[in-house]
């Protein structure tokens, strides 16, 4: 692990692999950290990969006043310190969300982009005051309950009981995150805004990766998204939820190692 120190925080960030490619930038979602691309990585060709543990996740404190967009200027800060002038940003679900934040800022800096179980609208009001109501769950409850019950609902449900190993281990890492980290990452969420006009006009090829039955990021909301980059590479997995890069390792990642390829990057 390595850290720099961002708006008076510390920003955690891993590196692995090596070679002269444009290295590959892991994003994770929301209550989960870096770790979730361990397994994952096994999979992927050599070369550079930089996972981030994003603001008040992981190893990372949580920065004042969270945003989606400062923690896009804290994925900037890592690779400004890193002297990474170009890569390919893969974001999962929140850090989708975090992606085109840094897509909308520092887009001269993407040679590509996946959007992992992520897309680029801004909540419904059915989704915003379903956040609202998991802050309140949160402050009546406690976070460790909100996890327990959540995250088990990010795999698709016909499957989910073959994943407790997985499932355990998002839960066990997700309830040494502080409450108040959870609950500022539930508002940046739902406070940020529509980003279609970012994806409509990025300059690069884009790769999605859906899940047929992702309860997070419905299917025709996936799919409402993939008509609008220029270049798009699109993949529906039929018995995945949220959560592909545990129950698809193996053709998720055949189907980012063949974007790095068609796109020779």
């Amino acid at each position: 692990m390595e850290q720099l120190t961002f708006q008076k925080k510390q920003i955690a960030f891993y590196r692995s692999g090596e070679g002269e490619e444009t290295p590959v930038v892991l994003l994770h979602g929301f209550c989960e950290d870096s770790r979730v691309w361990d397994e994952w990585l096994d999979f992927l060709p050599q070369r550079s990969y930089l996972r981030i543990d994003l603001p008040g996740f992981g190893n990372s404190e949580l920065l004042e006043n969270l945003s989606i967009e400062s923690m896009a200027e804290a994925v900037n800060a890592v690779l400004e310190h890193l002297n990474i002038k170009k890569c390919i940003l893969t974001g999962h679900s929140m850090g989708g969300y975090v992606s085109l934040a840094f897509a909308e800022k520092y887009g001269e800096k993407l040679t590509g982009l996946c959007m992992f179980h992520s897309h680029p609208f801004e909540d419904s009001e059915d989704k915003k005051a379903g956040r609202l109501k998991s802050v309140d769950f949160i402050k009546k409850n406690g976070h460790i309950l909100y996890v327990r019950q959540m995250i088990p609902q990010l795999f698709a449900y016909d499957y989910s009981k073959g994943y407790q190993m997985e499932v355990n281990r998002l839960i066990h890492n997700a309830i040494h995150y502080s409450p108040e980290a959870i609950i500022a990452a539930l508002d940046a969420m739902r406070i940020r805004p529509d980003r279609s006009e970012v994806l409509k006009n990025i300059a690069c090829p884009v790769l999605f990766i859906i899940g047929k039955h992702d309860n997070a990021v419905p299917l025709e909301l996936s799919m409402a998204q993939a008509h609008l980059p220029k270049i798009a590479d699109i993949h529906v997995f039929p018995t995945v939820g949220h959560m592909g890069m545990f129950s698809a390792q193996r053709e998720t990642a055949k189907v980012f190692k063949e974007f790095l390829s068609t796109f020779g990057l």
